[in-house]
């Protein structure tokens, strides 16, 4: 059988990795892939957001099944458009990828059917969202509407930094369209925790928890990043919390899209606070997150591929979905100066040994080298029977991996480590 994998990253390469774990896959297309991702699926280079390009190539080359990975063909109808043409697909169609393509929507949604969030505001003017931010709790947390490459979010400490955010977003347009309507919400404190879920839209299945770093300096300091690394399970996510969360938001949500005639199918991300007052979501995501994923699927023990067709085909019900007990950690190996200026181009080089849990985010292929060509190029796994055992072993592999300019977060896991308990 032969598949089709929507995006070019390393959640990317993750998921291709599973999958050929079936042994009915014969062959995997990644359109576009990457220099990695390679050594794993035929790479086509038709852009993630290229639909027409996409069903085209689904319908010439015998594509039997296709996963929409990333947000922005998700949000720009992918799906809709290869079932359409009798391509079955797991990911949303798009009027249910709006839960993470608009915040306004998602926040209304959570709002309406009482599903525990921060308090906000919605603006689509400047000057009526710079007013109120004159008397708005300070730190405050702004949004961009919609998808902004992971970057639309800014924590104001300041009440300046609040109204830049909001200048920046509403009036330079710094994200485009995204910008045009904005949340101001609630800051809230606690452990984060990343929950992915497959859902069918009748039954939905949480997956290990995990938690992500997100600034790019060790004790999480500067810049928000797209993610400097992962471990799994997250600690702090306990039994208890895990029931309160089926109960109050991961199945009320599933049941909300149902109800707004929006019902999901694929994998659905929340982005959780582990408040004083309980579990409040922080965002949704309408697909796997990155890097996540990269802890993720390593712990499944189930195979991928019988788990996604029977999310598209609503049997999810009957389909086992089992997890290892163990650990997962995951650091990502980026260019220096990422999430800013970078230099790429570097060979990279990655020992066999090692080679079976890294996934490439930004490499291309030259001069029959793996280069460099992203400011986050690999994700390096390792998975053990204890998170310390995870995180060393993870660093271990690091050291063996080389390539000019590579950068890296030292204390990947430590705040996991201060709720861990053997």
């Amino acid at each position: 059988m032969k598949l089709m994998v929507v995006g070019g990253g390393g959640r990317e390469h993750a998921i291709i990795k599973k999958l050929k774990e079936n042994p009915q896959v014969e062959e995997i297309f990644a359109l576009p892939g990457n220099g990695g991702i390679a050594a794993d699926a035929t790479c086509v280079n038709i852009g993630a957001k290229d639909i027409d390009g996409i069903v085209t190539f689904a319908k010439k080359n015998g594509v039997a099944y296709a996963v929409v990975a990333p947000d922005d063909p998700l949000v720009l109808g992918a799906v809709d458009a290869l079932e359409a043409v009798g391509i079955p697909c797991f990911g949303p169609r798009a009027n249910a990828a709006i839960i993470e393509g608009s915040k306004v929507f998602s926040k209304n949604l959570m709002k309406k059917y009482g599903i525990p969030t921060a308090t906000y505001e919605v603006f689509d003017n400047a000057d009526a969202a710079l007013a109120y931010l004159d008397t708005a709790p300070i730190p405050t947390v702004i949004k961009a509407d919609g998808l902004a490459l992971g970057k639309g979010v800014i924590i104001a400490m300041t009440r300046e930094d609040a109204k830049d955010a909001v200048r920046s977003m509403m009036l330079d347009k710094v994200f485009g369209k995204s910008g045009d309507h904005v949340v101001v919400e609630e800051f809230l404190e606690g452990p984060e925790v990343s929950v992915l879920a497959f859902t069918d839209g009748k039954t939905l299945v949480p997956m290990v928890s995990s938690m992500d770093h997100k600034r790019v300096g060790d004790n999480d300091t500067g810049l928000n990043t797209g993610g400097m690394g992962t471990v799994a399970p997250n600690p702090y996510y306990t039994a208890d919390v895990a029931a309160e969360c089926m109960e109050k938001i991961f199945l009320p949500t599933m049941n909300a899209m149902n109800a707004e005639g929006r019902t999901f199918k694929g994998c659905l991300y929340f982005g959780l606070m582990l408040t004083k007052n309980g579990p409040k979501v922080i965002e949704y995501n309408c697909r796997f997150g990155d890097p996540e994923t990269q802890v993720v699927l390593p712990l499944l023990e189930s195979d991928l591929f019988t788990i996604m067709q029977a999310v598209t085909e609503e049997r999810l019900a009957s389909t086992p979905v089992k997890f290892k007990d163990g650990h997962a950690c995951c650091v990502v190996m980026a260019s220096n100066g990422y999430p800013q200026a970078y230099e790429k181009g570097y060979e990279i080089t990655i020992p066999a040994a090692v080679a079976d849990t890294v996934y490439v985010a930004g490499a291309t292929r030259k001069d029959g080298k793996t280069v460099t060509s992203g400011g986050r190029v690999l994700g390096v796994t390792a998975v053990a029977d204890s998170l310390p055992a995870a995180i060393e072993s993870a660093y271990r592999k690091v050291e063996t991996i080389h390539f000019e300019n590579a950068y890296y977060r030292h204390d990947i896991g430590a705040r996991a480590m201060a709720a861990y308990k053997e």
